[in-house]
């Protein structure tokens, strides 16, 4: 079997008796056999997860709309959420950047030799110094600078490129400004934004020096979906690396990049192949 033979199925809905049987149920009756399926009850919301990958009966006479019709009835018994996903679909995938290319290296690595099943249209950044990068993988690359003044005019600009480009997704792969309430809003639930995540916390300039003097023990990274609130949206995953006295700052730098850039690949990956539902205020990310 290949990915175009593979679908996702996912649900959410209250806890009731017989979610579980509403999806496997007809999943058997229409002779499609579950590859891989993983479920969370939340005991304390009351309320249910579930993720179905499975094949398209053999015999080749799969209809997707019958399917979507045979079971909007069943979803609706349960009041369940669902969506039903190609497993071989390629979501586009819209890139912002400021001057670190650390994190975009490493997603167009994976881009280049298929690790992420994924397209990437365009590629965003308010400085030009990536341009090379992405000129050299074929992949438009706007250039749009930003001041306090020209901050809304930029992001409409950068709107209409994430609509122009039908992204599914949006990454922010150290994008160093920070976006408006208005553009939060359009983004939530499909912008991911990777930022450190060191132990105490450090902000403001030099963050690793900070931790350095302090004699830090752990560095990490967050990767998460974007909202109103700086740097504390919805967490889909999270890394860190164990340091010690003998890591000096531009140690704890490097050590920061490496899990910036495997931390922000997971999220993505869990995002694309469905893993992520978002319910009051976290996410629940199963198979991950």
């Amino acid at each position: 079997m290949t990915q175009h033979d593979t679908l996702i199925l996912t649900a959410s809905c209250a806890s009731k008796l017989g979610t579980v049987d509403a999806v496997t149920g007809y999943l058997r009756e229409q002779r499609c056999y579950v590859a891989d399926m993983q479920t969370f009850d939340d005991a304390r919301a009351g309320h249910f997860f579930i993720r179905a990958e499975f094949r398209k009966p053999e015999s080749g006479d799969f209809d997707e709309t019958a399917f979507r019709d045979g079971f909007a009835p069943r979803a609706a018994e349960f009041g369940m959420q669902w969506e039903l996903t190609e497993r071989s679909r390629k979501p586009n995938v819209v890139i912002m950047v400021s001057k670190f290319d650390h994190c975009l290296n490493d997603l167009l690595y994976r881009y280049r030799t298929g690790q992420l099943a994924i397209e990437i249209p365009a590629i965003i950044s308010n400085h030009p110094d990536l341009q090379r990068l992405a000129d050299w993988h074929h992949i438009p690359y706007y250039h749009l600078p930003v001041t306090a003044e020209t901050k809304a005019e930029q992001e409409a600009k950068i709107w209409h490129i994430v609509q122009e480009s039908q992204a599914d997704l949006v990454v922010l792969a150290r994008y160093m400004q920070v976006l408006s309430p208005q553009l939060c809003n359009q983004l939530a639930g499909w912008a991911i934004n990777i930022h450190h995540s060191l132990l105490p916390g450090f902000k403001g300039a030099q963050p690793y020096h900070q931790a350095y003097a302090k004699g830090v023990k752990l560095v990490g990274a967050t990767a998460h979906y974007i909202n109103n609130e700086l740097d504390e949206g919805p967490i889909i995953t999270q890394g860190i690396q164990t340091v010690d006295h003998s890591h000096y700052p531009e140690d704890l730098v490097a050590k920061g990049r490496d899990v910036e850039c495997i931390t922000l690949a997971k999220a993505i990956q869990y995002h694309i192949e469905k893993r992520v539902f978002m319910y009051q205020g976290k996410t629940v990310v199963l198979g991950s």
